[in-house]
């Protein structure tokens, strides 16, 4: 068993596909914590998801960490059902480290810039949400694992229920909904993501990051576009 892990393991840090899977699924995370910490620095608004979950940190009576926890277990024990294929190491990144950095580099950028003016605020927007779009179809093209809410709308994809950027938006808009007509707070960030990231993460998959993942006439496949 042990061998075996290990074998496995190693194919990730030996030259070639895999390890270009590793890495991008690792920065890919990283870079996407950081970008939301642009966007919270801006506070114009959260992303769709969290709209979500701060609707619903408003109508239940428990610690917003705990139901955080459990949104994120009912939709890791609905992807385990679906699909379990998205899960891995892009989700525990997601579960247990992303977080982390999310408030390490919002601390970090108050301590050195200070709280930013209105012009400080729509250029750490447009930084955030870019870099938000970049991030993700980075992680999701290394198919090693992406994030339980991130697994709804490729697994959605890969039924043939449309293309992944509507499916995106429609899974995006249905949180901004919910959590606005549970008394959440829906900023001009979270619009433009709803309608933005469906759309970007796909582009950008099929025209930087694929090509960059199979660099060297590798024929392994993907899976969703």
């Amino acid at each position: 068993m042990v061998r075996k892990l290990i074998s496995f393991l190693e194919a990730y840090f030996r030259p070639g596909v895999k390890r270009r899977r590793l890495v991008m699924a690792f920065l890919g995370v990283m870079i996407c914590a950081f970008g939301v910490s642009l966007c919270r620095m801006a506070d114009f608004g959260v992303d769709p998801f969290q709209t979500l979950c701060s609707g619903l940190y408003r109508v239940i009576p428990l610690p917003e960490g705990l139901i955080y926890i459990g949104i994120n277990t009912l939709l890791l024990l609905a992807v385990l059902v679906m699909n379990r294929h998205y899960i891995g190491l892009g989700t525990l990144l997601n579960l247990f480290l992303f977080g982390y950095v999310v408030d390490f580099c919002q601390r970090g950028l108050t301590a050195v810039f200070g709280l930013p003016g209105m012009a400080g605020r729509v250029v750490y927007l447009v930084l955030g949400i870019g870099v938000i779009c970049v991030s993700c179809a980075l992680y999701i093209t290394a198919d090693l694992g992406v994030s339980t809410y991130d697994a709804i709308s490729l697994h959605m994809a890969d039924r043939k229920l449309g293309p992944y950027r509507l499916l995106r938006i429609g899974t995006d808009l249905m949180c901004v909904v919910a959590g606005f007509l549970m008394g959440a707070t829906v900023g001009v960030c979270t619009v433009v993501t709803a309608f933005l990231l469906g759309p970007a993460i796909a582009f950008l998959r099929e025209k930087c990051f694929e090509p960059l993942l199979h660099a060297g006439g590798s024929a392994e496949p993907l899976t969703t576009k």
